[in-house]
């Protein structure tokens, strides 16, 4: 397989010193580039290798061959080009979420992954999706078809809060630690938002449509399949709320409730507010510098968005 694959690069790269002649040695050829988009999704062990050790070889035109995939729209290839600058030593975390922020190509759980990655460059992005994944088969065999959005919640709620044992945050909320999905997974423990993010990924692994609703100072799951909609408090172990009920909520806290409050929230609005409860977390505990970076985070949201309502 790997000899099969070099071979595949030797037919696509120059033949000789005279071909060589006004090329680019920061750049791949045409062919070449093709060549590796076939097989860059590939994940069979051999072809890994092969590949690896042909971007290896090849320097700059290779790394920022990967650098553009890494930046691009499709989320598939930027993951995978992603995954070898990072066996490549060469990723820079902190650039590939900006880049992401300034994409406007939102999707919740990369979002989540690569803001992860900010503070923990080596993450298992791959094992974090796994856990993910088993916590979903565990909830598709639990139901029973066909089921209502209510009863497949139900199960969610089994699964995630007694059987996984996930809950809210011990304490004031203050940990930033919190605000971070992979981290959530690791502990087992979350704050709103995160254990919302938690709940609408393993919601869609089960084919069930759920959104993130930010009430003021509030994180709750929305499930807008039927009329009415319900609504799910993930920080309380899933207790189901109507919408009489958060509006009760919110004229406790002295705000007049309106239709939009219990809209669903853009993926772009739930990883700013992480952002924003990382730095004011990290601020909170002295820890200026790390403050600082998840602030700029929140800038470079407000600017991406900013341009694009302009554009």
């Amino acid at each position: 397989m790997i000899s099969a694959v070099r071979a595949a690069f030797r037919i696509a790269s120059p033949a000789d010193s005279h071909s060589l002649a006004g090329v680019d040695p920061n750049c791949l050829s045409a062919p070449l580039e093709n060549a590796f988009l076939a097989l860059l999704d590939d994940v069979t062990p051999a072809v890994r290798a092969a590949l690896l050790a042909e971007f290896s070889g090849r320097g700059p035109a290779a790394l920022g061959f990967l650098q553009g995939i890494a930046r691009g729209r499709n989320r598939l290839l930027a993951w995978h080009a992603a995954w070898f600058l990072r066996e490549l030593k060469c990723s820079d975390p902190v650039a590939e979420f900006r880049s992401f922020i300034r994409s406007l190509n939102y999707e919740l759980e990369t979002g989540a992954w690569l803001l992860g990655r900010t503070l923990s460059p080596q993450l298992d992005t791959g094992a974090c999706g796994l856990l993910l994944d088993e916590i979903a088969g565990r909830c598709r065999a639990l139901m029973v078809d066909p089921s209502s959005a209510r009863e497949q919640c139900r199960v969610l709620n089994r699964v995630l809060f007694h059987e996984y044992d996930f809950r809210a945050s011990a304490g004031d909320g203050a940990d930033p630690q919190a605000a971070l999905l992979d981290q959530v997974l690791l502990r087992r423990q979350g704050i709103p938002i995160t254990l919302c993010m938690l709940y609408v990924l393993v919601g869609q692994r089960v084919g069930l449509t759920l959104e993130p609703v930010a009430l003021p100072g509030h994180f709750v799951v929305g499930c807008f399949l039927g009329d009415p909609p319900f609504f799910v408090d993930a920080s309380e172990q899933g207790v189901f709320r109507t919408r009489a009920d958060l509006y009760q909520r919110l004229r406790r806290q002295n705000c007049e409730p309106k239709a939009s409050d219990l809209a669903p929230t853009p993926v772009r609005e739930v990883l700013c507010d992480c952002c924003r409860q990382l730095a004011q977390g990290y601020a909170a505990g002295g820890e200026h510098v790390r403050a600082r970076l998840f602030e700029g985070f929140v800038a470079e949201f407000d600017a991406a968005y900013g341009r694009s309502a302009a554009g």
